[in-house]
């Protein structure tokens, strides 16, 4: 017989639900958050991942899973939106005047939401999943097509293609760094630079001003080289 003193130790897998419309219980919190987490982990390792597996990493049961997400691509968009969803927050506190250094500065928020996923992340974008990727990256694109359409008016960009055209080629130069990152396995340090240096060139830089502009704007700096 159970003291009353006692303490049951707490069920990770139950608790998940809520009465009457009450705020989540704390570990129904935890849990969504274990779970994220461990799909972020193991379908960066291996885009086929279970489900059982995902589970398991987060120390749940699948039901508790289900409880979160009903299917493999809720819990993927879910992935997918919350990275989406920081990169916008990142980029909302930056605003600077010149259109280069901004979509150097969205390149390189990019990469480094995705740079520890990039498997997963190019999985998604290339594969059945893209549709996901393209409501989820919303916001991010229609800031870009506004930072082409600013710096090609001001003259600060290739002139001889339409901003409309030109913004999703930029969007495109970024992903094929992910593309490169997977295939040789590129540093943090190589793909944060690459992604911008890549976003620059579609947008009508040379190499030696892209590599210039980079070197002269701080906030472009891979984050090591800032501190030391």
């Amino acid at each position: 017989m159970t003291s009353p003193t006692s303490t049951p130790p707490p069920d990770r897998t139950q608790g998940d639900r809520t009465q009457g419309g009450r705020t989540p219980r704390r570990d129904a919190t935890e849990n969504r958050v274990a779970i994220l987490d461990s799909a972020r982990l193991l379908l960066n390792r291996d885009p086929d991942t279970s489900l059982d597996a995902i589970a398991s990493g987060a120390g749940l049961s699948r039901r508790a899973l289900y409880g979160h997400f009903a299917t493999r691509d809720e819990l993927i968009a879910e992935l997918l939106a919350s990275g989406s969803a920081r990169i916008t927050d990142a980029l909302s506190y930056f605003d600077p005047a010149d259109s280069r250094v901004a979509i150097a500065l969205i390149g390189a928020r990019l990469w480094s939401e995705v740079e520890n996923v990039r498997v997963m992340a190019q999985v998604a974008i290339r594969g059945p999943q893209r549709h996901l990727v393209a409501r989820t990256l919303s916001p991010v694109r229609h800031r870009l097509l506004s930072v082409v359409t600013t710096g090609v008016a001001a003259g600060e960009l290739r002139q001889d293609i339409a901003p409309a055209t030109l913004a999703p080629l930029i969007e495109g130069a970024a992903l094929s760094v992910l593309d490169e990152a997977v295939r040789s396995n590129l540093s943090n340090a190589e793909g944060h630079r690459l992604v911008m240096l890549a976003g620059l060139a579609t947008a009508g830089l040379s190499w030696r001003e892209a590599a210039a502009l980079i070197e002269e704007h701080a906030e472009l700096r891979f984050a090591e080289e800032k501190t030391a």
